[in-house]
């Protein structure tokens, strides 16, 4: 049987917009939208999609940064969203996120020890400075970095450096579960390859398990074991990492892959249009306005999810 690590079931978070002078809620926006996925320990999940489409927001409610309106998060066994705050507290060393933008994640007035070691101080506060140093000069070799910038700052590294320490902040604590934001969009294409090949390293190394956000489908095939695509607030496909992206089953899939160079599919879809309104989106599929294939029931009816030998997408009329 699975060692399932990651359960999330149902989760739905809403944002009330309030307006006039006694502040009152004229609408939500639905960022997330009764999503439910798992994920085994020691694999990874991408999550794809669009900027706007709930992908960080999901990852919040994870962490619990922000609470959820309904639904349900397991980790380990444990269901998050009942655990008191101090129990919550003590979970947060096994699951970390490194973010997208290593300047703005990175505190400029801390040296790369303190960062590396901010962690280690309020989970591990008996250790001694001899241990918290071999722990840190470890991390550190193993992202890549040499034990001499210990004195360093921020802002003397280059992106991709900034983003060794970050991951070298998250992996100091040992945790079961890296949240990884858009880890490298902001990178150049070479330096994504090396970061990407690291956390291929670490995730053998450390028997880690990620959950990985991004909006490049290429990216997050070559990391990933599974890929769930997002879109408006919903999960509409998800299946293994080399199927999905051979054979996309969603119109939406299509259009992401088209518009990934190198990739050659049946048919090469432009995607037009925006997204609709969070506010207020479509009856029945959330995607129907902007789909080419559309009939008259992607208006009326939300397309529940089908299987086809382990992929599962949610169309009416599915792509084969």
């Amino acid at each position: 049987m699975s060692n399932i690590l990651l359960e999330v079931k149902n989760l739905r978070k809403y944002y009330p917009i309030k307006r006039g002078i006694f502040y009152k809620t004229v609408g939500w926006i639905r960022a997330v939208d009764k999503i439910s996925f798992s994920l085994t320990q020691g694999e990874t999940l991408g999550l794809v999609g669009e900027s706007g489409c709930g992908k960080t927001t999901l990852a919040q409610l994870i962490l619990r940064l922000i609470e959820p309106d309904e639904g349900s998060i397991y980790f380990a066994n444990q269901e998050l969203t009942k655990l008191p705050f101090r129990q919550m507290r003590i979970l947060r060393k096994d699951i970390q996120i490194i973010f997208q933008d290593p300047i703005n994640s990175l505190d400029p007035r801390f040296t790369v020890e303190r960062i590396v070691q901010e962690g280690l101080l309020q989970f591990f506060p008996k250790k001694d400075k001899h241990q918290l140093n071999d722990l840190t000069k470890k991390i550190l070799q193993d992202v890549g970095l040499p034990e001499g910038i210990l004195d360093c700052y921020p802002h003397q590294f280059s992106g991709g450096q900034r983003q060794r320490i970050s991951i070298a902040r998250a992996l100091v604590l040992n945790p079961k579960l890296l949240i990884l934001d858009e880890p490298v969009s902001s990178l150049d294409v070479s330096i994504q390859a090396q970061i990407l090949n690291l956390l291929i390293d670490l995730q053998r190394e450390y028997n880690l398990t990620y959950l990985f956000i991004a909006h490049d489908l290429k990216v997050v095939e070559y990391i990933s074991d599974g890929i769930a695509v997002m879109y408006l607030g919903k999960i509409v496909e998800v299946a293994e990492a080399k199927e999905l992206c051979q054979h996309p089953l969603h119109p939406y899939t299509e259009a992401l892959l088209s518009a990934v160079p190198g990739v050659e599919l049946k048919r090469m879809v432009k995607l037009k249009g925006e997204p609709p309104n969070p506010i207020s989106p479509p009856r029945g599929c959330r995607f129907y306005p902007r789909c080419r294939y559309a009939k008259k029931k992607c208006s009326q009816e939300e397309p529940p999810f089908s299987v086809y030998n382990n992929h599962f997408v949610a169309c009416h009329f599915p792509l084969f």
